[in-house]
């Protein structure tokens, strides 16, 4: 028993050192701006490929809605519709080419985290590397959208399914826990994509699953919390006024940062202790 929670003890006082030696904070905040940049970007994506599936506005953030802050929540639906409103032109504009170009800036910045993370250096051309980025983004927006379609219409099916053998009642509150156990295992997909194709290393897809578990429990964990903190004990728009949706928008992203970077200092750990056990 000594012997193992000594083992833990060393485990958290290496990866201790890790975050002091990259800066993890540094590397957060300047991730958190980056996703800032992105954010809206990627909802103006999704929300123009919106016509070519039958979805509700209201489920298209569903995902998001769920974990984060309603103050933030807020401000991100009032802008995206508020640019959905001003946008002329389809899918096929040449404005969807810059908006994904912009969404990749986040992708991209956590590829330099990463890598940062299992100390390498980017040797991908440019042109690699911002295409991986842009392809990363692509599958990220897959993701997003079989997350929302699968959801609704499997709420479809269930309730006109339950609703024949009168158990309708029974149903949503098992779909709305089920809810969140689909939440959870599309994070996990995410992660591990990140994990698995960002890093400029060759490594095994199941090498990611350290770190995707981890970023999908820590960042559910603190987005709740930051959620239930903010709603229940601190009132942002009272004391910071208009830019208080925004300064929780901001510390809900770093945190999410901050997450994500530690994942992918957690898998370059394991890395390194295979590395040195062969």
């Amino acid at each position: 028993m000594d012997k193992e929670v000594n083992v833990r003890s060393s485990l958290l006082r290496l990866l201790w050192h890790r975050i002091e030696e990259d800066d993890l904070p540094g590397l957060s905040a300047q991730l958190a701006y980056f996703f800032l940049l992105s954010l809206f970007p990627l909802l103006i994506v999704l929300f123009t490929l919106l016509p070519y599936f039958p979805i509700p506005h209201q489920d298209m953030l569903g995902m998001i809605r769920d974990f984060a802050p309603e103050e933030a929540m807020d401000l991100i639906e009032k802008n995206v519709k508020e640019i959905m409103s001003h946008r002329n032109g389809g899918l096929l504009s040449f404005g969807i080419i810059g908006t994904i170009w912009s969404a990749s800036n986040g992708i991209n910045a956590i590829v330099r985290a990463f890598n940062k993370a299992y100390n390498v250096k980017e040797s991908r051309s440019f042109i690699v590397a911002r295409g991986m980025a842009v392809l990363l983004t692509f599958g990220m927006i897959f993701v997003f959208l079989l997350a929302v379609i699968l959801p609704v219409f499997g709420r479809e099916i269930g309730l006109f399914l339950f609703s024949k053998l009168g158990y309708t009642s029974q149903f949503i509150k098992f779909w709305n826990a089920l809810s969140w156990l689909v939440s959870a295992i599309i994070l996990f997909l995410i992660f591990t994509g990140l994990y698995w194709i960002a890093p400029n290393v060759k490594i095994k897809c199941r090498s990611a699953f350290p770190g995707a578990c981890f970023a999908t429990v820590g960042w559910i964990i603190s987005s709740m919390g930051l959620s239930f903190y903010v709603g229940n004990f601190s009132n942002y728009s009272l004391t910071y006024g208009g830019i208080g949706a925004i300064i929780v928008l901001m510390i809900w992203l770093y945190l999410s940062a901050f997450i994500i970077i530690l994942g992918g200092e957690v898998n370059a750990f394991y890395s390194e202790k295979y590395r040195s056990n062969c």
